[in-house]
């Protein structure tokens, strides 16, 4: 956990309607000559010759009784969190709530206590109706350290197996002086009748202790694994990025998940399968390479070790530990390697699903897989939350084994800890309101109807779904959003009777019920198709469809994929990370607005070269006439094309980062890309970076003449975790970045403020 959480980079993923660029920059049209553009309405051109310049490019409106926008689909188990003990007092900064082995008849609190003052776990009665608590145990004011980052305390307690009969309980904490030194506690201590209280007199406080580095990243979770074995988890000592190398240093405690034997009385022992029992390593280890696995817990039916591992500034992930793993930090955080590691990415067990810092998601709060009666439907479903956004998720599986993170809900407080019953039902730890809360059902989930196939979207033939369905528009823009060098498609369908609303700057704001598809190929060949549908409710959700090898159809995907396509890597993006790009800020739709669809545009079903925004005022789909598109003068550069390089590289930030570098936008730092923002108002020039600055001396955002020591050109170039987008792509643009370092290397002096034309 961190209570205090450190800004992410911000993220640029090219999914669903959105616009990515082919590998030569400029793919206006690409797909045209092989694929059926939807605009036949009248059947005019057709022929052989070169495409005909003319006043528009269709002529009609075309009918769309098909491509509509599907709700989206039902998540399994529907839930809400409802207060599970509304008349109890608010606890005071809990961590964790648990039941004893056995025992259905109460619950435990753990609080994790403050500076100076007593850290207790209280105890009270299995019942909605209860009203007060009672004190398990205490330890007093000066015993447990808190540090500065706020991460220390009482963190845990776990309670031996056979509790019943021994009585016997392990309790997890911090000491020090509460700055930069502390040590982690795990102790050993009873109670004499088991129904009372823990026995400060019994503790053992010298059962394992950890020395820390720092104050933060204490992890200090334990459990009981179903082997009998007490698992333990501590973080990597802290600071940032691991500085003393303890992720991938198996002869130290820090950053590892241990296992020991951990009876009522004499010291641990190692079991004999840990991987380092017989040398190599300390002995404790079960499994390595982990940030901050602050929550993790066991799947009460196939045993299976989910971590929630808290990540540093770019990616959140969850991962089912096994023993021996090595999950990959520092030289890794999540699926993408971090700055100057040697060690290559792919001998690491890659995460089950990861999250970027967007949305304010920050700090993952790992929960458990559901195994109560109460919602069957949620039956091994594992949910977890973000502690700094709230929000909450499940992963669920496939048929084909594939994971997939869907959103739930948003909690109302920060999300500390998850907690399960003796009966497989789930709670919620709310540490900013110190409430508990029940996982319940928040209706009967519907049947999924979503159409799995492309085909059966109604926007493609459905006897050959390489061609749209009648009703779809065709379009391209000016400046595209690179994406690895796929050659794309677009398309949008509105429903008929509704128009397309031209805001005051110019960006389209679509009606309920339309779709944006592009389809993505390499090589000639199709590999996905992505749709981003605005519901009912007006909300934006993006879906993607792989595309058999045949290409006889496409398969929705219920999660991000990675493949392996020629000789690169293609992403296929989740639902999540779709709506990463299309922020709220940006309109969620990208791509179609006036200044990028102010191009001449060939219309393979009519053969013409026509101006797009001339062609859709003429079929009548915008709310507003736009009149002669020549006389309007906020209009991009093509990025490679023969405009000034200030305007070109300004273009192409536009399309590549302004859906995130904007007001509201989400991206970390003070950078502003929107095409109307003036050099000086972008504020980049010779600006400090706040995500770090790569190791180089004297780095900043934009560096006049110099781009070795421009980050937003570095970070366009880089292939690891300070990539720029960090999603959605793999294979720096090169054409791209020549743009951008022309610019820098053209700017001699940082601009002067743009003068005010009202005052003298």
């Amino acid at each position: 956990m961190r209570l205090a959480v450190p800004c992410a980079l911000a993220l640029v993923i090219a999914c669903g309607g959105d616009d990515s660029n082919s590998s030569d920059g400029n793919d206006g049209g690409t797909e045209g000559g092989g694929i059926t553009d939807g605009s036949a309405t009248d059947g005019g051109g057709g022929d052989d010759a070169g495409p005909k310049a003319s006043p528009y490019g269709i002529d009609a409106r075309p009918t769309n009784t098909t491509c509509l926008a599907q709700e989206p689909p039902p998540q399994a188990g529907a839930i809400a969190l409802v207060d599970a003990f509304p008349m109890l007092p608010a606890f005071d900064k809990p961590v964790l709530i648990l039941q004893a082995p056995g025992d259905n008849t109460r619950f435990f609190v753990v609080q994790q206590g403050a500076k100076n003052a007593v850290a207790t776990i209280l105890t009270f009665a299995n019942d909605p109706n209860v009203a007060t608590t009672t004190q398990f145990v205490s330890l007093p004011a000066g015993t447990v350290t808190i540090g500065t980052a706020g991460e220390g305390g009482l963190l845990n307690m776990a309670f031996h197996p056979d509790w019943a009969l021994n009585h016997t309980a392990f309790l997890s904490y911090t000491i020090g002086n509460g700055t930069n030194v502390s040590t982690s506690i795990i102790s050993r201590i009873k109670s004499s009748d088991m129904n009372a209280t823990l026995d400060l007199a019994t503790e053992e406080k010298n059962f394992l202790n950890l020395a820390q580095p720092f104050d933060n990243h204490n992890g200090g979770n334990m459990q009981f694994g179903p082997d009998g074995f007490l698992y333990i988890g501590f973080g990597d000592g802290g600071s940032g990025y691991d500085p003393q190398g303890n992720g991938q240093n198996t002869n130290t405690l820090l950053a590892k998940m241990l296992r020991i034997g951990a009876g009522p009385t004499g010291a641990y022992t190692i079991p004999s399968d840990n991987p380092f029992a017989k040398g190599g390593g300390k002995p404790e280890i079960y499994a390595y390479g982990l940030r901050n696995p602050w929550r993790w817990s066991f799947d009460k039916a196939s045993g299976d070790l989910w971590v929630g591992d808290v990540g540093q500034d770019t990616w959140e992930e969850i991962d089912k530990v096994k023993l021996g793993g090595n999950y990959g930090w520092s030289p890794r955080e999540g699926f993408v390697c971090t700055p100057s590691k040697a060690d290559p990415c792919p001998k690491y067990a890659d995460p089950i699903v990861t999250y970027p810092h967007q949305n304010g998601d920050k700090s993952v709060t790992g929960g458990y897989v559901y195994r109560g009666t109460a919602i069957p439907e949620l039956v091994g479903t594992y949910i977890f939350a973000d502690y700094a956004s709230g929000h909450l998720w499940s992963i669920i599986y496939d048929a084909n084994n594939v994971a997939s993170m869907n959103p739930l809900l948003t909690a109302p407080t920060s999300v500390s800890s998850f907690g399960q019953g003796n009966d497989g039902e789930l709670y919620v730890v709310g540490y900013g309101n110190g409430r508990i809360y029940k996982v319940t059902r928040a209706g009967v989930a519907p049947p999924d109807t979503f159409p799995k196939k492309l085909s059966l979207t109604g926007c493609v033939d459905k006897s050959n779904p390489k061609n749209p369905a009648p009703g779809l528009i065709p379009y391209d823009v000016i400046a595209p959003l690179w994406s690895d060098g796929a050659d794309k498609g677009r398309w949008f369908a509105i429903p008929d009777g509704t128009k397309i609303t031209v805001k005051p700057d110019g960006d389209f704001d679509f009606p309920i019920g339309s779709v944006l598809m592009k389809q993505f190929s390499l090589g000639g060949k199709r590999i996905e198709t992505r749709l981003l549908m605005r519901d009912k409710a007006g909300d934006w959700n993006g879906y993607s469809y792989e595309w058999a090898d045949d290409e006889s159809d496409a398969t929705l995907l219920p999660a991000s994929k990675s493949k392996a396509v020629g000789a690169q890597t293609w992403t296929y993006p989740s639902r999540i990370e779709c709506l990463s790009c299309h922020t709220p800020a940006a309109g969620r739709t990208l791509g179609p607005e006036l200044r990028q669809l102010n191009r001449d545009y060939v219309y393979t079903a009519t053969n013409r070269l026509s101006n797009e925004l001339a062609t859709l005022d003429h079929i009548g789909v915008l709310d507003k006439t736009v009149g002669d598109p020549t006389k309007l003068t906020d209009k991009l550069s093509d990025p490679f094309g023969s405009g000034s390089v200030r305007d070109r590289a300004r273009s192409y930030l536009h399309s590549n980062c302004s859906q995130c570098h904007r007001p509201m936008g989400g991206g970390q730092g003070p950078q502003n890309f929107l095409f109307t923002t003036s050099d000086y108002d972008a504020n980049i020039c010779n600006a400090d970076p706040t995500e770090g600055d790569l190791g180089i001396a004297g780095a900043k955002l934009f560096v006049p003449a110099d781009p070795t020591k421009s980050l937003i050109s570095l970070r366009m170039k880089a292939v690891d975790g300070n990539r720029m987008p960090p999603l959605g792509s793999r294979v720096a643009h090169t054409q791209g970045i020549a743009v951008i370092d022309a610019w820098i290397t053209a700017t001699t002096t940082c601009p002067n403020a743009p003068v005010d034309a009202g005052t003298d």
